[in-house]
């Protein structure tokens, strides 16, 4: 009896991972090794750097929010040691949209948590 390979199958996987290769430069979207090991590497990349946009942000939102802070006379540690001890729980994305597109809230905030 012959061998199957389930050809079909075969080349419907090769398929997915060449049409995901599009665009590639040269033999990263002709070749299916290099496209395959390519697109590993790439979704390896995707996976990790989800993860560190978020951290990004963080430290952009916290760079806002001192920057406002800093020319009320209070820094950023200050400032957030304080709104946690009035009890004010806004998160640091919500306060540095305040500090960048509505600095007369930010202010009065600023100054909540400084009474």
């Amino acid at each position: 009896m012959p061998r199957a390979t389930n050809n079909p199958a075969s080349r419907a996987r090769r398929k997915r991972i060449m049409l995901a290769a599009r665009g590639f430069f040269g033999a990263r979207s002709k070749v299916y090794t290099v496209a395959k090991n390519t697109l590993e590497k790439g979704w390896q990349y995707a996976f990790r750097d989800r993860k560190f946009k978020k951290r990004i942000y963080r430290r952009l939102w916290i760079a806002r929010i001192n920057a406002a802070t800093r020319p009320m006379g209070i820094n950023y540690s200050r400032f957030i040691h304080a709104l946690d001890q009035k009890g004010i729980t806004l998160n640091r994305k919500a306060l540095a949209d305040l500090a960048l597109n509505h600095p007369t809230t930010f202010k009065a905030i600023v100054d909540a948590a400084r009474k």
